[in-house]
């Protein structure tokens, strides 16, 4: 029995020497696997240490502002926060999404999902908040909802400069208009800074900055805000009095060929996305092509003093008022009897004009047409620019050489044809555009002598005054030139007998023009459609106002403008 005795407890001390042998092993496993750690992975376990508490932050650069010509501010920056989430390392009890729900704006039921979809790593829950807002829902101290400065571009006016400015998105990239011409000028570039973040993300420590950021570069417009917001005021009364389906209006410098207002109804809210839409976010001044009618009588009349073909003594018969091409009929709107030139600007004799036009080669008609900017982009600096359409001399028949002379069968833009008229404003020189405050006049390209040119401004002058197609567009105090059109609109096999593109383009002060206003109504659909009717109104008020806003000294006596005694329209 003595020997039973022994066995149990040899048993248990080698149980209790295996164990201990065990434990010894193991600290000293452990303790040789931190002096290799500590002696030989020093440098490795600093940098991984590093790695989970340290980050490369990325630190925002702001857009360039955008200004008007004396330094009104069009487009500026302004600090907001984005709040994003790490679904894999989320953590949050009901009521901090609950909390969180109604601090971003955002349902319980989405957010819910966010913070279950582990497959993510990065996803935004709210862009461009206003700093406050963020800072209110980080004050929840939810782990793996963190935040990040942004920029956001406001515009202060709203959308009177609507397409003119364009939008940026959420990423501040322009999108639109000026925003986007200008997009390598404006963006900066941003910089970078290594940070400590604590555990629930919050930066506690910056190290260092390894790169500044480059903020982007102001710009300067030619565009001048006051004068702006009153073209868009009468552009946008009369479109609303007239039934018009849209409008544009355009104002330039014919001296530097600076863009002074440019306006378009409908339109929109930049700081509204909501309110964008095709229709109102189309630039038309620029993007939008129709047939000129009558606007193209003063380039015809140039052409055909610069060929020789007529003087401005010269006189023409429009007998009954109408006159056969093959067998269309070219017609006025009332019979004119014997016109001279000056008369065919006046009354916008379209018989007059056909039979000028008919005397005369294609080419030379076609050639001032090219110089004066017709059938290629303007160049201003706008996206979108349309060039119109301007076909081969080689290929016009009769019936088109005759309607051309009263602009049907080409397009332009309005801003083509605010350019084309700023050639009668500088003595025959068409000039540059820029949508830039440029100041100095730049070089251009002449169309015509200078004599005709004058020759023109004189012949233009008689629209605006008793008899003439436009005496509405008469400005108290200032001699004024300028053109009416009203031309049927284009429609699926000919011409609408309803619709009406109705326009006005002039400059003012004849004795030396600096400025050149184009007006054009895109069907307006009350009793009255005549571009000396509804587009000559609103030049007149707006030449008035640019006029004293510029305080260009006045050439006519300072008194009331009598009301016309009657107006004659015309369609072509």
């Amino acid at each position: 029995m003595s020997g039973k005795g022994l066995m149990p407890r040899d048993l248990q001390r080698w149980r209790m020497r295996f164990v201990m042998a065990l434990i010894f092993g193991g600290f000293a496993a452990l303790t040789a696997r931190a002096a290799y750690l500590q002696g030989w992975q020093n440098d490795f376990l600093n940098k991984q240490g590093e790695m989970r508490v340290q980050r490369i932050v990325e630190i925002p650069a702001h857009r360039g502002m955008i200004t008007d010509r004396r330094g009104d501010p069009l487009a500026i920056s302004t600090p907001v926060e984005s709040v994003w989430l790490n679904p894999r390392e989320a953590e949050a009890a009901p009521r901090q999404i609950q909390a969180l729900s109604s601090r971003l704006g955002v349902e319980p039921d989405e957010l819910r999902a966010e913070f279950k979809d582990k497959g993510k790593a990065f996803v935004y829950l709210r862009r461009q908040l206003p700093p406050e807002v963020a800072a209110a829902a980080m004050a929840l101290n939810i782990k793996g909802v963190y935040s990040v400065p942004e920029f956001r571009r406001y515009y202060p006016a709203g959308e009177v400069m609507g397409q003119v400015l364009g939008v940026t998105g959420v990423d501040d990239k322009g999108l639109e208009g000026l925003e986007y011409a200008y997009q390598s000028w404006l963006a900066g570039k941003p910089g970078a800074k290594r940070v400590v973040r604590d555990r629930l993300g919050n930066i506690i420590e910056v190290l260092d900055q390894q790169r500044a950021p480059k903020h982007g570069q102001d710009l300067t417009l030619s565009l001048n805000l006051q004068l702006q917001y009153l073209a868009y005021r009468e552009l946008a009364a009369a479109v609303a009095e007239h039934k018009a389906k849209a409008g544009a209006l355009v104002v330039l410098d014919a001296r530097t060929g600076e863009v002074l207002a440019l306006v378009n109804v409908p339109t929109y809210n930049p700081n509204n996305h909501a309110t964008m839409t095709r229709d109102s976010s189309r630039n038309r001044v620029v993007t939008d092509s129709f047939e000129p009618g009558s606007t193209m009588k003063p380039f015809l009349v140039a052409a055909a003093l610069e060929a020789g073909v007529v003087t401005p003594e010269t006189r023409i018969d429009t007998g009954p008022g109408w006159f056969m091409v093959g067998e269309k009929r070219i017609s006025d709107v009332h019979a004119k009897g014997i016109v001279d030139i000056t008369e065919l600007i006046k009354v916008s004799s379209n018989v007059a004009a056909a039979k000028i036009a008919l005397e005369m080669k294609s080419e030379d008609y076609w050639t001032l047409l090219n110089r004066a900017g017709f059938g290629a982009p303007p160049g201003s600096g706008f996206p979108g620019e349309v060039g119109g359409r301007l076909r081969p001399y080689e290929s016009w028949r009769p019936i088109e050489k005759a309607t051309m002379a009263f602009g049907h069968g080409l397009s332009v833009s309005l801003l083509q044809l605010a350019r084309g008229y700023c050639a009668f404003a500088d003595d025959g020189i068409l000039p540059r555009l820029t949508v830039l405050k440029r100041g100095d006049a730049a070089l251009g390209v002449r169309v015509m002598s200078a004599k005709t040119a004058r020759e023109l401004r004189e012949m233009m002058e008689t629209v605006t005054q008793d008899g003439g197609t436009a005496p509405q567009a008469r400005v108290m105090g200032y001699r004024v030139a300028g053109k009416t059109g009203t031309a049927h609109k284009a429609a699926k096999g000919g011409y609408s007998a309803d619709k009406y593109i109705a326009s006005f383009v002039g400059l003012a002060p004849v004795s030396d023009p600096r400025l050149v206003v184009a007006v054009m109504l895109d069907e307006p659909g009350g009793r009255e459609y005549y571009g000396g009717q509804v587009a000559a109104p609103v030049f007149a008020k707006v030449m008035a106002g640019a006029l004293r806003f510029m305080a260009i000294a006045p050439d006519a006596p300072l008194e009331d403008v009598p009301a016309p005694s009657g107006v004659v329209g015309e369609a072509t």
